[in-house]
């Protein structure tokens, strides 16, 4: 299977000569865009075909945030991954692009390692959502009347089709469901699995990442953990919670995708969830249980 489907935007054509080589030795298929016109053009004709947009922050014919808004706001593309290439390395100005969703950033110049490694991150995150939105088309539409549930998980694999399942309770779920994986997988990687974020990093670099998870999952200290998800209907909204059963983690820097993380290949889950999923969410305890809200 190819590496991904790429919109890369870049005006620069020597640089866009030396992307698109990089990119397509790596097993991409690449579209060109030179203008944020061109961009915006294909997107609308693409927008279904497309794994991740490549894109220059300085455009020659409008503000790079400018064709982001316009992709935010159309319901096709909303979820496309965008790597937004930049020497504009100021934290506000970072800041800037990851409030207007903006989540992966390369910081000029850069190394074709990172360059595929943060194009790699976005491409599987795409297709991991794509995945749910087919297990969600595939559930059945009962969850409606449902007004408590109690559902153990214990693989990535079942998190995903429990949170494809549960997400029909509400009358939009394809907006619950990338919340729901993303707070469901950390319960198994990072709690009952123990994986912390500098491990993760490193597993993922030497691309052993899913092996490492696959081992836990069958050694005999982990094999008997569950995570649990809680569901229960409340007047005027829907409350989710999540507990594993690992020693916690300090949650607070992750609900919010700071500008120092914005160019590593994860720790994107918990702010993504926060700020497109849910009304509300909060870490209990010493952060093994979340709680999260979507009103009705």
């Amino acid at each position: 299977m190819e590496s991904g489907r790429v919109l890369l935007v870049e005006d620069d054509p020597v640089y866009l000569e030396l992307l698109k080589a990089n990119l397509i030795d790596s097993g991409y298929e690449v579209i060109v865009a030179e203008t944020g016109a061109e961009a915006r053009s294909l997107l609308t004709q693409l927008a279904e075909r497309l794994d991740a947009l490549l894109l220059d922050r300085r455009l020659p014919d409008m503000d790079a945030l400018r064709l982001v808004a316009e992709i935010k706001r159309d319901r096709r593309l909303a979820l496309l991954p965008i790597v937004m290439q930049t020497a504009m390395t100021a934290p506000e100005e970072v800041a800037e692009g990851l409030a207007a969703g903006v989540h992966y950033y390369l910081t000029k110049p850069y190394r074709p390692e990172a360059l595929l490694a943060i194009l790699g991150a976005a491409v599987k995150d795409r297709r991991a959502m794509r995945r749910l939105e087919e297990d969600l088309r595939a559930s059945v539409d009962l969850m409606r009347h449902i007004d408590y549930l109690d559902a153990w998980f214990r693989t990535p694999e079942e998190a995903r089709k429990l949170a494809a399942f549960a997400a029909r309770v509400f009358p939009d779920p394809g907006r619950l469901v990338l919340g729901l994986s993303e707070l469901m997988l950390n319960a198994i990687e990072h709690g009952n699995l123990g994986i912390g974020y500098a491990e993760k990093t490193r597993l993922i670099a030497e691309e052993r990442f899913d092996d490492e998870v696959a081992r836990r999952l069958a050694a005999p200290e982990y094999s008997v953990r569950r995570a649990h998800l809680f569901i229960e209907r409340l007047p005027g909204a829907y409350e989710f919670t999540i507990k594993d059963e690992g020693s916690g983690f300090d949650w607070r820097e992750f609900l919010e995708l700071s500008p120092e993380r914005a160019t590593h290949t994860h720790g994107r889950g918990i702010a993504i969830a926060r700020s497109l999923s849910f009304d509300s969410l909060e870490y209990k305890g010493c952060g093994n249980t979340v709680v999260a809200r979507v009103a009705v």
